[in-house]
């Protein structure tokens, strides 16, 4: 009769074993949620940012564009000559200036005031510095200068606005 516990005895350890067994498949399940999770915000991103170019394209075309009109410039005649300041020499600067505008009140109102436009530019470069004049920054601080002062009498004068540049086409110092 001692067989029989005997072989029912090893029947538990097998079922104990089978209760004690972790299982793995809720985090392996959770791990793939989180992976294609991820895959599938990129994909997203990837198909939007790709998207958005070709629909401000299409919304471009459609879009009737602004015309921009045509440069006109205006040289501002005869040739500017002024004095330096130089204490230990005597210095000149001789200056060909052009103005730029798109729209042709902006050139009208130029030419209309462009006496008061010499003047200005006249005392603005005769109070320069020829060691300044002699760099490229100088010269483009200068012609910043000058297109404000521009600018600005236009302003006062309540002349048409819309001056967009002011070139030197020659440059001389002596």
């Amino acid at each position: 009769m001692a067989a029989a516990p005997a072989a029912s005895a090893p029947a538990a350890p097998v079922a104990d074993a089978a209760a004690a067994k972790p299982r793995g498949g809720g985090l392996g399940l959770m791990l793939l949620g989180v992976v294609l999770s991820a895959a599938a915000s990129g994909g997203a991103a990837l198909y939007f940012q790709r998207a958005a170019p070709a629909a401000e394209a299409e919304a471009l075309a459609e879009a009737p564009a602004a015309k921009l009109e045509p440069a006109q410039y205006l040289p501002l005649t005869p040739a500017f000559v002024v004095n330096l300041e130089d204490p230990q020499a005597m210095r000149f600067l001789q200056l060909d200036v052009e103005v730029m505008a798109r729209d042709p009140a902006v050139i009208e109102a130029i030419k209309l005031h462009q006496p008061r436009i010499r003047n200005a530019l006249l005392l603005l470069f005769g109070q320069q510095d020829p060691d300044q004049l002699a760099t490229r920054t100088g010269k483009e601080a200068l012609q910043a200068q000058a297109l404000n002062e521009v600018r600005t009498i236009l302003e006062a004068e309540q002349a048409a606005a819309g001056i967009e540049g002011l070139f030197f086409t020659s440059f001389v110092m002596q």
